[in-house]
């Protein structure tokens, strides 16, 4: 008889599966459940978008592309650092098209952390990082944040936690689960820390199109911290691409082209179709990410009344799509909330626990859905709340 449990490697054993995914399988199988639990944007891939995907294939064009992705496509990718930030990336060697951000960051993570290696993983943040330093071999190191600070990494944290071990910085802002942002003065901070250090950074801006308040700040634009970072991005949730699964990173030729040969190994390309309607959504697509944030601005704003109204502490987000209040008020655990309020009043939201340690008390909602959806689980929020409180 297999021996399962022999088989498998050690570094997948300790990998604990995912929170967001637990609490989504199980409203998966509830009539009437409402779920407010999953990163997904609630709007259709931009019409334009979408046909370019479509013309692509009436054309036959369902072909491999580079293993860098198609020219057009790593040339826009370089035009949008440009015009934003004022940032050059040389499109041949210096951008890379992935299957989504995630596997950028996988990527990333094994083409540069070695057995033994520590990661600075900034906490809460969303699940991959940790398990994806462990399964390259690397140990996680959690940089708590905490709310007094607005959830955002000090200067002074991160100093303390630099190490002669010490490989990479995951710096995920706008973050996911807590909304925060982090501006210029405070990146700059950051910034002085890893300036006479030979730390990597590998810079997560999936949600750099939805801040809300002042300016999105990409981590490279700032002096000296180019040569030393690799910036995550992708279409998913600016462009409401999420099963297109297309991303990419970029950074100096000498950190791209390792991760690359991952990807040539590992994926080969991303999806060709894909590729094709991401050139279309970067050449015309500015106008639909204008439009959805404005009204994932208003979910925001509508969502966070709603939350302090019930008695909730609740910071302000300022970037993603996510709120994350406290539910210590309750008596319950991030776990024990999220379970009763599935079972009592059908409405699935993710304990902030399943993003470090440092989120136990609080719990991450998503406003990627709709009003009409919104207005729907806040009613049975409340009716769980003033059931606790009775």
């Amino acid at each position: 008889m297999v021996d399962y449990q022999q088989l498998l490697s050690e570094r997948v054993k300790v990998v604990k599966p995912s929170g967001i995914r637990k609490f989504f399988d199980i409203v998966s199988t509830m009539e009437d459940a409402i779920s407010l639990g999953v990163g997904e944007p609630d709007f259709e891939t931009p019409w334009q978008v979408r046909r370019a995907g479509i013309a692509s294939l009436e054309k036959g064009r369902t072909f491999y592309t580079s293993n860098w992705g198609l020219a057009e496509l790593r040339a826009e990718i370089a035009k949008l650092y440009q015009r934003k930030y004022g940032l050059t990336y040389h499109s041949d060697k210096e951008v890379l098209v992935t299957v989504g951000g995630s596997e950028a960051i996988d990527n990333a993570l094994r083409a540069f952390v070695s057995l033994g290696d520590e990661v600075l993983i900034v906490e809460p943040s969303f699940v991959c990082y940790t398990p994806l330093t462990i399964m390259a071999g690397g140990v996680p190191v959690p940089l708590p944040t905490v709310e007094a600070d607005g959830f955002k990494l000090t200067a002074e944290r991160l100093r303390n936690a630099i190490t002669p071990k010490t490989k990479a910085l995951v710096l995920p802002f706008p973050n996911n689960p807590t909304g925060a942002i982090m501006n210029r003065e405070e990146l700059e901070a950051i910034a002085a820390v890893l300036q006479d250090t030979n730390v990597l950074v590998i810079s997560d801006e999936i949600y750099c199109d939805l801040t809300y308040r002042g300016e999105h700040v990409c981590f490279a634009e700032l002096p000296g911290m180019q040569e030393r970072t690799v910036v995550v991005g992708g279409f998913s949730k600016s462009y409401a691409m999420t099963g297109w699964r297309l991303g990419w990173v970029c950074g100096p030729k000498e950190l791209i082209m390792p991760i690359c040969k991952i990807h040539q190994f590992g994926i080969m390309s991303a999806p060709t179709t894909a590729q094709f309607a991401g050139i279309e959504a970067l050449r015309t697509g500015d106008d639909d990410v204008l439009h959805m944030r404005g009204q994932y601005d208003l979910r925001r704003r509508y969502l966070l009344g709603e939350l302090r109204s019930m008695g909730l502490t609740c910071f302000e987000p300022e970037g993603a799509f996510y709120v994350f209040p406290s539910v210590k008020s309750t008596g319950l655990s991030s776990e024990e909330f999220c379970e009763r309020l599935l079972q009592e009043q059908k409405v699935a939201v993710v304990p902030g626990n399943a993003f470090g340690d440092s989120g136990e008390g609080h719990v991450r909602i998503s406003y990627s859905y709709s009003m009409s959806h919104l207005r729907e689980a806040t009613e049975r929020m409340r009716a769980f709340l003033n059931g606790i409180q009775k």
